[in-house]
């Protein structure tokens, strides 16, 4: 098993996507750094792969 392997992932497009939805417009290169530097702080990595597994059935 390779434990460096991805398994998911956001990209420039999925925030520009977002801002476009919520801004009506898309990030400047300084906006998107901004957020890049902030994401991680809002995802519960934990709960998420938690939830993940207790719904495909793994026990």
């Amino acid at each position: 098993m390779n434990k460096e392997k991805i398994i998911y992932y956001i990209n420039v497009e999925d925030i520009q996507t977002v801002a476009e939805e919520k801004l009506g417009r898309e990030l400047n290169e300084k906006e998107l750094k901004l957020v890049e530097d902030k994401l991680g702080d809002y995802i519960g990595w934990f709960e998420a792969i938690s939830t993940a597994i207790n719904n495909a059935g793994i026990k």
